[in-house]
């Protein structure tokens, strides 16, 4: 009579390094982000018709040099704000309204590693963004200065800034309501925020209120670096940098995950 062996087997259950769950969670973040059609109209055909209309028909005053020039940074700051606080906002929103987040909040993943994903995503979707609108504003003749860093400083601070603003809204309005009042917020700031109509021809008073919102700050700091060649604007940075605190702590403070 022949027997035969089995090998031995110890299994180790558990949840995979946590490293791993957000890389896998942001790298879904990001595929479904890229295959929403009404993400992708926000956040890159809307931006993009803007920057090649305006720049191409004489329809805006911008002032003195060319059109691109002007148009550029403010297209950069809408971008951010398309991904960061609408495109976010809508998205967990309606992923809070549908019980997703309930149920990734018991997951093996910590809620603060489901947030570090979103923001992982958020910011290889404004990589991308920006790598475009750069390629479409170089064709169109933009000639941008500055230095870079000070950029990368002003894109991160805008994008704390509006994703405290989103994940604030998607906490705690419904779905419904964050849908509208989120497309809502990014009309009037795209009128209202120096991203393509400059600050100087609304009327004085307004001037002093609309350069303190978040997108009129980006725009205007990214202006100053790219197009005035200013080493780093710090009004607008420091701008950003309360709207960043104040954003991120109340979302942190007030956000309902069911």
């Amino acid at each position: 009579m022949t027997t035969t062996s089995t090998g031995t087997y110890a299994p180790k259950p558990g949840a995979a390094p946590l490293p791993r769950m957000i890389a896998a969670q942001a790298a879904l973040e990001t595929k479904m982000l890229l295959r929403n059609g009404e993400q992708l109209l926000l956040t890159v055909v809307i931006p993009t018709l803007l920057l090649v209309l305006f720049s191409s028909v004489d329809i805006v005053d911008t002032g003195e040099g060319k059109a691109v020039d002007f148009l550029a940074p403010g297209i950069l700051a809408l971008a951010v704000m398309s991904t960061a606080f609408t495109g976010q906002a809508i998205a967990t929103g309606f992923e809070r309204r549908y019980g997703v987040l309930k149920r990734l909040a018991s997951s093996p993943l910590p809620r603060w590693g489901l947030m570090t994903a979103k923001t992982v995503s958020v910011l290889v979707t404004e990589v991308l963004q920006i790598v475009l609108l750069t390629l479409i504003a170089f064709a169109l003749g933009w000639s941008p200065h500055g230095n870079p860093a000070a950029v990368l400083l002003l894109l991160g601070l805008g994008t704390a800034a509006f994703s405290g603003l989103g994940l604030l809204m998607a906490g705690t309005l419904k779905a419904e309501a964050t849908l509208a009042a989120a497309n809502l917020v990014f009309l009037l700031l795209l009128v209202g925020g120096g991203v393509i109509v400059p600050l100087d021809k609304f009327p004085d008073a307004a001037q002093d209120v609309l350069a303190l919102l978040p997108v009129s700050a980006l725009s205007d700091g990214l202006r100053d670096v790219l197009q005035h060649g200013s080493a780093m604007p710090w009004g607008d940075a420091g701008i950003l940098a309360v709207w960043a605190v104040v954003g991120l702590a109340a979302a942190g403070r007030f956000f309902r995950w069911e």
